[in-house]
């Protein structure tokens, strides 16, 4: 079974950072998408970053743009979001998801990612 597990969240100051990782078991990932959500409460979940297996290409909302990391260990199947001068509306739970590779259009929808692990929270306060 295809499993993600993050870690690496907890409370921080605004202007704080942190580092999450994600680790996938069960599964290959020899030519996966691997990306990070979050999701507020009372609010949908949105697409944070996103690196391609091959190439390395990343992706990154407006909103983090410039402050936060993406990053990937390909022989740990693990993917990494460094984030960098946090604000408080930073503050959510962050998901790790997975999928095979898809259309670059595809990768910010959560919808087209089959595996997700169960969040972290991240608290930026101010």
């Amino acid at each position: 079974q295809v499993q993600p597990v993050e870690s690496g969240g907890g409370l921080v100051q605004a202007g704080g950072s942190l580092r999450l990782s994600c680790v996938v078991s069960g599964r290959a990932g020899n030519n996966d998408d691997m990306a990070w959500f979050r999701q507020a409460p009372g609010n949908e979940r949105e697409f944070v970053a996103a690196m391609r297996r091959s190439g390395g290409h990343t992706y990154y909302s407006d909103s983090v743009k410039g402050r936060f990391t993406i990053s990937r260990d390909n022989a740990k199947n693990a993917v990494y979001l460094q984030m960098n001068s946090l604000k408080p509306e930073d503050t959510a739970v962050y998901y790790c998801a997975v999928n095979n590779r898809m259309a670059l259009s595809a990768l910010r929808n959560s919808a087209n990612y089959a595996y997700w692990g169960q969040g972290t929270q991240v608290t930026v306060s101010s």
